[in-house]
């Protein structure tokens, strides 16, 4: 088979479609053989008979599988099988086999999956795991710190600096300033005067940032988003910043925030969920009311006192406590929540949505520098 486009639906579609496009080459049978080593444990495909391999059993292990799809697959497409592995089918040992640790690149997803896992894993195999933690909340950082710090480096104000940074560079007022410089003939500006803002230093006092983080399993990628958040936060001036996990009981991670790689290892996945219980306990934390920002990071699916969790919020806004309610907190912020008890949070005077860990930096830091 030398057609491309025939020899990627004959992999799309597996053994059936042999007779009519005919046998794959040898490279592209090893993608096959690796691609139904995966798709071939969906029941509903065998059922309709589709992406069905060849006859007899794979003799893939998982470490002879993750060798063949990284020699046999582009980076991005690995991703997505490793992600379907240990997210659609629950290959638990994608995770929790020594040898399989040894050989796999670290990424966001078996971040997820070591958080969910960990608790089968024995100590050698942690420690492998480990390696994962670390280099992804490594790689968090440094993309996340630099958005966060720049959102507290201060404002832009509205009058003139004598500094020219490009930063700062005014373009509307750079361009009504040399209007009457424009050469029509050239279809081209001369600026003559250039402007630039200046930028007001943010006072930074007494304010204190409560995360209150969701560890319930569909919200792991918004737990580790929230402890490399806090981390970033934490020593900025004036910021306070405190990161409280929650299912049906609470516990305080601040001692930890500052190595977010140990906060995380002690994050336990899964359980029911006490949101008001958290509320209540992250209430008790506030020092100054309007010096305060709650950020309450759940799906809103209480499994508690919802009159409790409704009365709570609502003595926190009153009280004047910047409260959010964030159904998601990652880099694409796709919420799935409870949306009737968002709803009823809103009401009370909660901001409810989702955000990004930079879209929150930047909401802590305009409040903080008011």
């Amino acid at each position: 088979m030398t057609d491309p486009a025939l020899e990627r639906w004959r992999l799309v579609l597996g053994e059936p479609a042999r007779s009519s496009l005919g046998a794959l080459g040898e490279a592209a049978a090893g993608r096959d053989a690796a691609l139904d080593w995966l798709y071939g444990r969906d029941e509903e495909l065998d059922r309709r008979d589709v992406r069905r391999g060849g006859s007899g059993p794979s003799l893939l292990t998982t470490v002879d599988w993750l060798n063949e799809i990284t020699r046999l697959f582009p980076r991005e497409t690995v991703e997505r099988l490793e992600r379907d592995a240990v997210e659609r089918y629950e290959i638990h040992d994608v995770v929790t086999d020594p040898q399989v640790l040894a050989r796999v690149e670290p990424s966001a997803t078996l971040l997820r999956a070591v958080l969910r896992t960990k608790h089968l894993m024995n100590p050698e195999v942690l420690r492998l795991a480990r390696r994962i933690v670390e280099t992804v909340v490594r790689q968090l950082m440094e993309r996340m710190a630099t958005d966060v710090r720049q959102s507290f480096s201060g404002a832009r104000a509205r009058r003139p600096s004598r500094f020219r940074q490009a930063r700062n560079f005014d373009v509307r007022r750079t361009i009504r300033a040399n209007l009457a410089h424009w050469r029509p003939d050239e279809r081209r500006l001369h600026v003559r005067t250039p402007h630039f803002f200046s930028r007001t230093r943010r006072h930074l006092d007494r304010w204190q940032v409560i995360l209150l983080v969701d560890q319930s399993g569909s919200m792991v990628g918004s737990v580790i988003h929230a402890a490399v958040t806090a981390a970033c936060l934490w020593g900025l001036p004036g910021v306070r910043t405190h990161l409280v996990a929650f299912d049906t009981e609470v516990v305080d991670l601040t001692a930890d925030v500052d190595d977010p790689v140990e906060l995380l290892l002690k994050v336990q996945l899964g359980g029911g969920t006490d949101i008001a219980r958290a509320v209540t306990y992250g209430a008790q934390l506030i020092e100054n009311p309007r010096r305060a920002i709650v950020a309450l990071i759940t799906d809103f699916y209480e499994g508690g006192s919802e009159a409790q969790l409704v009365r709570t919020v609502k003595q926190l806004v009153e009280q004047g406590t910047h409260v959010l309610g964030l159904a998601a907190l990652d880099e694409e912020a796709n919420p799935a929540y409870d949306r009737a008890m968002a709803q009823r949070l809103a009401d009370v005077g909660a901001g409810v949505g989702a955000m990004t860990p930079g879209e929150l930096a930047a909401f802590v830091a305009e409040r903080v520098g008011r």
